[in-house]
Parts: structure tokens; sequence; C-alpha cells
């Protein structure tokens, strides 16, 4: 007589090695290559891009008092803010065990990459110029980094995440410098044009990790796509709104909203870690009661 066997018996076949987690990894990693490469011939290779001569004359010229330029310096307040509470969030789920240390130390790149754009840009619009503006460039490598590093971690893994903002960090600021001593523009673009098509690219595929932030990444590229159209429309803005605040000013506080989903995302992770051990411990208190109760009638039944 022939029988089933049972669940217990079954021998459990193995997922095809292109659908292993690991195998996965490694093809999203040689993809990713693949990309850097392209992108980095792009910069290296395409024609010389010029800064526009007049990128420094911006719409609000304001003065309040002895401070200069006012709009443009204090709209920059908002990315130290963001950063401060981005480092509390990532100190209450690092307690609680709910990200990794690798994506820890990406977020935490990433927050400290908005306390040096505050200080850099904010010195940078007291009286701008290129030197400014190099250095305003080279703190945004540092939040631009991490918050990559972040999203490639997503998509790919830790070692391709890790990987990449490390290259980020290396490269930016000798585009930084290629620029200053040229003026060619054009691997600046690429890389910060580049970063955000791979951030897309990242939030439109299935997450390579077993547990990830559950950070809204389309909103992070809908976020900086904001900021980029106030930023393109400074003058336009400007007047548009009475000469009240002008494009490039509203650009700062909306690009500093972009720690707004990762900030969300590390306090809802913690939130779930709650959750799930919630009923434990539940049962854990409910146990002890039970065992008090007794304890107090066995020893009443016995006076």
């Amino acid at each position: 007589m022939q029988t089933t066997p049972s669940i217990l018996h079954r021998r459990v076949e193995p997922l095809p090695w292109h659908t292993r987690p690991a195998a996965l990894a490694w093809r999203r990693e040689c993809a990713l290559a693949g990309v850097f490469l392209v992108l980095l011939a792009a910069a290296l290779l395409g024609r010389s891009v010029a800064q526009p001569a007049h990128y420094h004359d911006f719409a609000d010229q304001r003065s309040w008092g002895w401070l200069p330029h006012a709009m443009d310096v204090l709209s920059n307040l908002p990315f130290a803010l963001w950063g401060m509470v981005g480092i509390w969030a990532l100190l209450r789920a690092v307690r609680v065990q709910v990200v990794s240390a690798p994506a820890a130390a990406m977020a935490g790149l990433f927050f400290g990459g908005l306390w040096v754009t505050a200080a850099v840009s904010a010195a940078y619009h007291l009286q701008p110029g290129d030197a400014g503006l190099a250095w305003d460039r080279g703190g945004m490598v540092l939040a631009f980094a991490g918050l990559l590093g972040l999203a490639a971690m997503r998509a790919v893994s830790a070692r391709a995440g890790m990987a990449l903002a490390t290259a980020v960090l290396v490269l930016g600021p000798l585009s930084v410098y290629a620029w200053s001593l040229s003026g060619n523009v054009l691997p600046w673009a690429v890389l910060q044009g580049g970063g955000m098509v791979l951030i897309l690219v990242f939030a439109c595929l299935r997450p390579a990790q077993a547990w990830e932030l559950p950070v809204r990444w389309g909103l992070v590229i809908a976020i900086y796509a904001l900021a980029k159209l106030f930023e393109l429309g400074d003058h336009a803005v400007y007047g548009w709104t009475g000469h009240l605040v002008s494009g490039h000013s509203l650009k700062h506080v909306v690009a500093a909203c972009a720690a707004w989903p990762v900030v969300s995302a590390l306090l809802t992770a913690r939130e779930i870690r709650a959750e799930c051990h919630a009923p434990s411990r539940n049962r854990a208190g409910q146990s002890f009661k039970r065992a008090a109760r007794r304890t107090t009638t066995e020893t009443r039944s016995q006076a």
C-alpha cells in the first residue's frame, strides 16, 4: 500500500540559485558596479560643462541688521534641527537593537552630514562665492553618501551600501576640487544626478535584506525633486510671493525635510520591535501574577 509521506518526511526542495538571497545580492552588486563605472566614465570623459555665470546672484538680497542675505542664511536652520531629531531617533533605535550596525553607521553619517550642511551652507550664503560654494558642496557630500548607502543596503546588500558610500565620500570632494580648478561642473552634476537616479532605481527593487528600515524612498525622491524645482525657480518664486520668500530659501527648508522619511522609519522600527515583544511581556506578567496569587492562597490555607 502506497502512502503519501507526511509533512515531516517530505523533502524540502532548495530554492533556485537565482532566487537565493546570496545570489540575488551578488547579481545586484555586479549590476551596481557596472552602473558605477558608466557614471564614472561619463564624469571623466563627458564634455566640459561650465557653471552659470550668475549662479551666485540669488533673488533675495535683503539683510536683517548685521546679517546679510538673511533668509538664505537662516533657512539652513532646518538642516540642523532635522539632524538633531535624527540622531535622537537613531540612538533610540540602536538602544533596542532594531537597526544593524552598517545601517546605523549610514544613518549617522546622513544626520551628521545635515549638521555640517547647515553650517557650511549658512557660511556660504553670508558671502556667496566660488570658495564658499566649494565648502557647501563638500558638506553635502556627507549627507548624500549616508543616504545613498542606506538605500543601497536595502536594495542590494550591506557590503554594497558601505562600498557606495565610501566611493561617494572619496569622489565627491574630488569632483568639487576638479570644478574649482577647471570650472567643469560635470563631475559634480553626475555625482548628484546619478546618485538620485540610483536611489530611484533602488526604490523600485524588491528589498534584498530580510529586515530593512521601512524608509519611504519614493517620498525622499519627491522631496528632492520639489527642492530642485524651488532652486531653479528662485527669482520666479520671489516674484510670485511678493518678495516675501525666494525659491532658494524654500529649497533649503524642503531639502531638509528629506530626513523625515528616515526619522519616521527609525521610529516605526522601534514601535514594531515593541509590539513584537509586548505579548511575551504580558504573558510573563500574567504568569507572575498567577504564581503570586497561588502563593498567597497557599499561605492563607496553611495559616
